[in-house]
C-alpha cells in the first residue's frame, strides 16, 4: 500500500509535525509514504516523491510546510483533475491525506465525486472555520503569536494617551479575534458574526476616558472589513489618537506550540489508520469534545462553521 500527503491552501503551523508523523508512521506500518509537493498544482504536475526519513528529519519545530502549498485555478477544470488522478494511479497511491481548509475540502469533495479517490482530510487552518470540528491544526500557534503581539502593543499603548486598533486574520470567521480579545483584556472586539453596538460602546468608553482611562485596545477581525471605519470612530467618537496595527501573515508563521504538535500527532495517526482500513474513504478527521472522529466530507462543506455560543456571549462581557 502506498499513501501520500499533501498541503493545500494557506499554510498553518503544525503541518510539518503532521508531515513528519505521516512519513514515520506509514513506514512503521510497513507501507510506502509519498510526499506531494506544491499542493494541488504539484498533484497536477506530478511532483510526487517517495519519502525517506531524512526528508522529514528535524522539521517538527518548523512552521510552514516543507512540501509547500498552493491554490490552483487549474484544478477547477476537469482535464487537470483527471491528470491529477492519473498521477496518483501512476505512482500506485491508494490513499491520500490532505492538510487544508474549507476550500481544499471543497476541491476534494469535487475530486472524490468524479474519481475512485480514497482520502482523509486533516483540518489545517489558523482561521478555525471548518464545520464539524472544534479545532483546526495551527490555531493555538496563531493565537500565541497574536497574544505576544497584543501584550507588546498594550505595553506601548499604556505609555501614551492613545487607542491601538489591531486587525487579526480569520477570513470570515471571528474566532481568532474573540479569543484574542478574551485573553488580552481588550476593551473592544469586532467580529463578522455580530454587528457592533457602536452607541453603547461609545458611551462606555467615553465615560471611562473621562474617569481616567488613557488607552484602549481594540481588536477587529479582517472579515468585518471595518478596520478603517473603526479607526475613524475611535478617534472621532472616543477622542483618542488611534494607531492601527495589521498583524497579517506573521500569524501563520512561527514554531508550532506543544498543543499543535500533539494535535498533529493524533490527527495524522487517525487519518492513516483509517486509510489503511478502508478503500473508498471520503472523510475528514474532526476533533469533537476532546475526541477524534471521522466525518463525511459533505457534512464538512455543506454547512458554514458557527462560532460556539459561549464565545458570542463573551462579547457582552467585554463591555
Amino acid at each position: 500500500m502506498a499513501l501520500a500527503i499533501m498541503c493545500s491552501g494557506g499554510d498553518a503551523p503544525g503541518m510539518n509535525p503532521a508531515i513528519k508523523k505521516f512519513v514515520d508512521y506509514v513506514y512503521k506500518k510497513g507501507e510506502e509514504p509519498f510526499l506531494i509537493y506544491d499542493g494541488l498544482e504539484g498533484l497536477i504536475d506530478n511532483k510526487i516523491k517517495l519519502a525517506v526519513h531524512t526528508d522529514v528529519a528535524g522539521i517538527l519545530h518548523r512552521g510552514g510546510t516543507i512540501i509547500r502549498s498552493s491554490r490552483s485555478k487549474r484544478f477547477f477544470e476537469y482535464e487537470y483533475r483527471l491528470q491529477a488522478y492519473n498521477n496518483l494511479k501512476a505512482n500506485n497511491i491508494t490513499g491520500l491525506v490532505v492538510l487544508g481548509g474549507d476550500g481544499s475540502f471543497r476541491a476534494m469533495e469535487r475530486f472524490s465525486s468524479e474519481f475512485d479517490l480514497n482520502f482523509v482530510g486533516i483540518p489545517s487552518t489558523i482561521d478555525n472555520d471548518i464545520n464539524g470540528t472544534d479545532y483546526c491544526l495551527g490555531v493555538d500557534t496563531a493565537l500565541n503569536v497574536i497574544r505576544d503581539a497584543l501584550d507588546k502593543i498594550r505595553d506601548t499603548a499604556s505609555s501614551f494617551n492613545r487607542a491601538f486598533l489591531v486587525e487579526v486574520m480569520g477570513r470570515n470567521c471571528g474566532y481568532l479575534a474573540i479569543v484574542s480579545a478574551m485573553i488580552s483584556g481588550a476593551e473592544v472586539c469586532v467580529i463578522p458574526e455580530i454587528e457592533p453596538e457602536y452607541q453603547k460602546l461609545g458611551k462606555r468608553l467615553r465615560g471611562e476616558v473621562e474617569e481616567g482611562r488613557n488607552y484602549v485596545l481594540a481588536i477587529v477581525a479582517e472579515g468585518t472589513k471595518q478596520t478603517t471605519q473603526i479607526h475613524k470612530w475611535l478617534q472621532e467618537t472616543i477622542g483618542l489618537e488611534t494607531r492601527v496595527s495589521i498583524l497579517g501573515h506573521i500569524q501563520r508563521g512561527g514554531n508550532p506550540t506543544v498543543f499543535d504538535r500533539l494535535m498533529a500527532f493524533d490527527f495524522t495517526i487517525t487519518a492513516v489508520d483509517h486509510l489503511m482500513l478502508h478503500n473508498n474513504s471520503n472523510k475528514v478527521v474532526a476533533y469533537q469534545k476532546s475526541e477524534f472522529k471521522l466525518i463525511e466530507i459533505d457534512e464538512v462543506v455543506s454547512k458554514k462553521y458557527q462560532l460556539p455560543q459561549r464565545y458570542l456571549d463573551a462579547l457582552s462581557l467585554l463591555d
